[in-house]
């Protein structure tokens, strides 16, 4: 079963550009060679971090989409840990917030048509 999930990763900043593109291209085949695709690649650019990790105080942020199941999102985690350029790491899985932010808006979209239709017209006042 797919799931949603989005999978954010900061890459050491003395990394170069080319490094970069073979790391996310390497973590893009991971996901689809499990069975998964990857829905969109944002790359933020170069951020300040806000503590130092590894002795780096800010890094090249990445925020992959990803649609895939339980295990190759575990198979991305593994080689997010042992991958040196790579500091830090979260995936969230998204697809529970979507359908609660759905359910959210059609009882509020329900609670709202009724109040509008049996609202009163305003009569007029006279002096």
């Amino acid at each position: 079963m797919n799931r949603q999930y989005e999978v954010m990763f900061i890459i050491r900043p003395d990394v170069e550009e080319e490094e970069i593109e073979k790391l996310i291209s390497g973590f893009e085949s991971t996901v689809t060679t499990g069975g998964g695709t990857v829905k969109s690649v944002e790359r933020m650019g170069r951020r300040r971090l806000a503590y130092t990790v590894r002795k780096c105080n800010d890094g090249v942020y990445i925020l992959l989409t990803v649609a895939a199941d339980g295990k190759v999102v575990a198979e991305l985690e593994r080689r997010l840990r042992v991958s040196e350029p790579v500091i830090k790491f979260i995936t969230v899985r998204t697809d529970e917030e979507d359908k609660r932010v759905a359910k959210v808006k059609a009882a509020r979209g329900e609670r709202r048509k009724p109040a509008a239709e049996e609202a009163p017209a305003a009569e007029p006042v006279s002096a």
